[in-house]
């Protein structure tokens, strides 16, 4: 059975549901246990051994951390664990990836990498600090999910250890940001950096203590009182409300026919024929919460938490299930006022904790926006409602059009586009290189980003745009259609490969962070070492692994 037979892959799941986790939830702390059924894999060629993980796994883990911060605000520490004996995790399936085609091991390190930066978010932003307690082997993917918590403590045993044997064992790198958090995150020196992933054996007690590769090393007998004494302290910093109640994250309302996705406010078709997928975002069409506790009263069916859903959820299908389709185009619809009320309350409870996490999750949701590899291009037309969040849209594109003036040839024509800015594109949503998409888009220009936030509030029609550098083109109505079918067909006949460098490069301006450097730099040569032959050759290392045989390794170095 070969990964082309995965028809569908679904990212809607629960607790009830999940095969890979457990999920205990004690007051003030939550612990997650990793125990992966080995025969819950998305394939049935590889069994899911000795708690390695693929991509369904890694999907459990992703709702488990979005849950545990929407629907238990009383959980200040999230302890992460592994259920097997002397076993934490031993990475991603080396099976699987052996017998993935290339695009899924490239998202599936993508996701993962997401997946682990959400795990940090919740730390640093959310007060839900999480803390691996490594009772076992943790090795490569194991490793880096210990790596994403803020601290982590290991059984001292002899036999417990850590350890990023992607080199040496499979000629790869560790994908999901080991090497990145290691040097950056841990400050671990490069030379006992280039020791550590070079060695399989990994490093145990004391040692990795010494190194800084763990923060504390305990034997099994008071291994338990040690991550409990860490969990008080931890929680005891955290400004989480002791109480709930929490806002259930009840499963999004979707329906998949032919080439169409429908959400409640997200749709998108697609076309097969041009290469894209359209997005339509609409906007609330009744009143909506304005305090936090009508936001709590209307939970995951208020809009301002229901768009950023379902927006996440149609990037990740379309990632994963669509991955021919290479230009996905924005749209939008409505009135901007709704829109602009909406988020208001945003704007004036930021540290009540559900609307922190409102906030926090339309950030995540745009930064997978911005990290897709596919071309982004938002079309602002009459009738749309660009305003705040929802410009962020126009803020990301790597290409916008809005129409200079209206329908002319309608018989009640629209009033003209407009976009506006918010308080929210000053800072609220900040991109992988930690600046807002408006300080990225004039980086070094700050006379340009001056200009641009003075229109704060103001309705721009497509000159006003124009002037303030906030939008591509401006065609009329008659040049629209031929403006926009020119440009989509001309991206289509591009090569894929030269695209996602081109905007990989462009979109990453300015300053570069561990986030920068693991997703514009890391995944991209991951992208390249999953293609050359010292790894998944026939004589490579990912088909040799575990048949006792040595890969033969091309030795010229390019």
């Amino acid at each position: 059975m070969s990964d082309l037979t995965i028809t569908t892959i679904s990212f809607e799941t629960s607790p009830p549901q999940y095969r890979h986790w457990g999920m205990e939830i004690d007051g003030e702390r939550a612990t997650l246990t990793m125990n992966v059924d080995p025969s819950g894999g998305l394939r049935d060629d590889y069994e899911l051994k000795t708690n390695s993980y693929d991509l369904g796994v890694d999907i459990e883990l992703y709702d488990a951390t979005q849950r545990l911060r929407f629907e238990h605000p009383e959980v200040k520490v999230v302890v992460v664990t592994g259920g097997l004996e002397r076993i934490f995790c031993a990475g991603a399936n080396i099976q699987m990836l052996a017998g993935a085609t290339h695009e899924h091991k490239v998202n599936f390190c993508k996701f993962t990498n997401e997946t682990r930066n959400s795990i940090e978010d919740a730390t640093a932003n959310s007060s839900q600090v999480w803390i691996a307690a490594v009772n076992g082997t943790a090795a490569g993917g194991g490793y880096e999910l210990a790596l994403a918590c803020d601290e982590i403590l290991l059984v001292d045993d002899r036999a417990s250890s850590v350890s990023l044997p992607e080199i040496p064992l499979l000629a790869v790198l560790p994908g999901t940001g080991g090497l990145t958090r290691v040097v950056e995150k841990r400050h671990v020196r490069r030379d006992l950096a280039d020791a550590f992933a070079t060695r399989t054996e990994g490093i145990r007690g004391r040692q990795a203590v010494d190194w800084g590769l763990v923060d504390e090393a305990a034997p099994l007998s008071s291994f338990g009182d040690l991550v409990d004494e860490r969990v008080a302290a931890r929680a005891a910093e955290s400004d989480r409300p002791d109480c709930g109640p929490g806002v259930r994250l009840e499963p999004l309302d979707c329906t998949i026919v032919g080439d169409r996705i429908d959400y409640s406010t997200v749709s998108v078709g697609i076309d097969r024929r041009a290469g894209t997928a359209a997005f339509l975002i609409t906007a609330p069409d009744a009143p909506q919460p304005a305090t936090p506790e009508e936001l709590i009263d209307a939970g995951a069916g208020a809009w301002i938490l229901r768009c950023a859903r379902e927006l996440d959820a149609a990037m990740l299908h379309l990632r994963f299930n669509e991955t021919a389709i290479g230009t996905w185009v924005f749209r939008t619809e409505g009135d901007p006022e709704a829109v602009a009320a909406t988020e208001q309350l945003l704007a004036d409870h930021p540290d009540h904790w559900l609307v922190r996490e409102v906030r926090l999750y339309w950030a995540r949701t745009l930064k997978r926006l911005d990290l897709s590899a596919r071309s982004l291009v938002t079309l602002v037309e009459p009738g749309s409602c660009f305003a705040g969040i929802l410009a962020e849209l126009v803020l990301a594109a790597d290409r916008s059009f809005m129409l200079d003036g209206t329908w002319e040839d309608l018989d009640d024509p629209p009033p003209p586009a407009t976009i506006r800015l918010s308080a929210a594109n000053l800072g609220w949503f900040a991109m992988s290189n930690g600046l807002s998409r408006l300080q990225t888009r004039f980086w070094g220009r700050p006379a340009a980003l001056e200009a641009a936030e003075s229109t704060i509030g103001t309705d721009l029609e497509a000159s006003e745009a124009a002037e303030a550098e906030l939008v591509t083109f401006t065609p009329d109505d008659l040049d629209w259609d031929d403006e926009v079918r020119v440009a989509l067909e001309e991206r289509n006949s591009f090569s894929p490969d030269a695209l996602t460098a081109m905007e990989a490069n462009c979109r990453f301006v300015g300053p570069e962070t561990p986030e920068t450097k693991i997703f514009s730099r890391l995944s991209a040569w991951q992208n390249w070492i999953f293609q050359r032959p010292n790894a998944v050759g026939p004589d490579g290392a990912l088909q040799r692994f575990g048949t006792g045989a040595r890969p033969d390794f091309d030795t010229r170095r390019v």
